[in-house]
């Protein structure tokens, strides 16, 4: 750039010599203009190539551990298996927290999934179902969302963040518990269900289960079922091959088993808020939930775990009433309060699928 603009002053001056030539312009002018648009561009050009523009600073990634600190998480869970540590919840939430993936539904059930990587930027198309481009499918009205893992525990402010992270520990922990009832100390002691001779297979187009593999509960959310797996593996992975092939991860690698609960959590289903979104005040009742009894709060976040088996069914449910346990024992020990909850999902009638 410097060099055609130094070319251009000098044709200029050639210019004005060859109008001293006709006598229009004076000779001591044009040296004047000639050597004033030299070094005007002379100046220009050296300012603009002797220093390269700074380069951005990057923004440090968050880190959940000065949200939770391993005395705190160990005082949580005292009896867990040494399977979950401290360290393997921190690197799940911290690696999580860097996806992102909008959900794009046409019809009913017809997905497209693009899954961004917030470290490189990269979005990449995981998963376009078969029929995202028919005829059909293309004129019933679209539906998106953005599931952001890094809004775990972090979207609003401390007490409500405190709150969901008691919302969270106590669903785990109830998940996980495999000792004293009501002593809420024996979280996270389960990596896998009592009975591992279900296969827990469904009919699946986009997730179909693989020959030899099981997939029964597992982990600390004891995901389940091969189109929860491959769900899961498209939006931790990018890829569904990886927990459809490989269930077991799930059960040999705590860093992955706390990502399928984070997962499961953060992400809402074709009928169902997340628990997450419940947890924030983000989700609202419509006027079809209202009249099932669906209530923002804590109750709301047992239905989407297991309203089949523990909702409606009146306010003596012992899994319930062990799952409101644990929120109000997680809730003190995070120095957190509810005043206002809905902890019971007695009256509410679960989802159909």
């Amino acid at each position: 750039m410097c060099n055609f603009k130094l070319k251009l002053a000098y044709r200029v001056c050639q210019i004005y010599y060859l109008e001293t030539m006709k006598s229009i312009i004076s000779p001591a002018r044009v040296a004047l203009v000639c050597l004033f648009t030299l070094a005007l561009l002379s100046f220009k050009c050296s300012n603009g190539n002797t220093k390269a523009p700074p380069a951005e600073t990057p923004k440090p990634k968050a880190d959940f551990s000065t949200f939770l600190t391993e005395q705190q998480f160990n005082a949580l869970f005292p009896e867990r298996d040494k399977f979950y540590t401290y360290q393997a919840f921190i690197k799940a939430v911290n690696e999580l927290a860097q996806i992102k993936v909008q959900v794009i539904r046409r019809a009913v059930s017809v997905y497209q999934f693009t899954r961004t990587d917030k470290t490189t930027g990269k979005a990449t198309i995981v998963r376009q179902d078969g029929d995202w481009n028919e005829e059909w499918a293309k004129v019933k009205p679209d539906s998106t969302y953005t599931v952001d893992y890094g809004n775990f525990c972090t979207e609003k402010d401390a007490a409500t963040n405190k709150r969901e992270l008691a919302a969270f520990f106590a669903q785990i922990a109830h998940e996980t518990r495999h000792g004293r009832n009501e002593s809420y100390t024996d979280g996270l002691m389960l990596i896998h269900e009592d009975n591992t001779s279900l296969n827990y297979v469904s009919d699946s187009d986009e997730y179909p289960p693989v020959k030899g593999q099981k997939y029964y509960g597992r982990g600390p959310m004891q995901i389940s079922y091969n189109g929860n797996y491959g769900y899961a593996s498209d939006c931790i992975f990018g890829d569904k091959k990886v927990l459809l092939n490989n269930p077991g991860l799930v059960e040999t690698d705590p860093v992955v088993a706390f990502k399928t609960a984070i997962y499961f959590w953060m992400t809402p289903e074709t009928h169902k808020p997340s628990a997450h979104d419940v947890m924030i005040g983000k989700w609202q009742p419509k006027a079809t939930d209202k009249a099932k009894g669906r209530t923002p709060g804590f109750g709301m976040t047992i239905l989407i775990v297991n309203g089949d088996l523990e909702c409606n069914k009146g306010e003596d449910n012992y899994s319930m009433k062990d799952r409101i346990g644990f929120y109000q024992f997680f809730l003190k020990k995070l120095g957190v309060t509810d005043d206002n909850c809905a902890c019971s999902c007695g009256k509410m009638e679960p989802y159909k699928y």
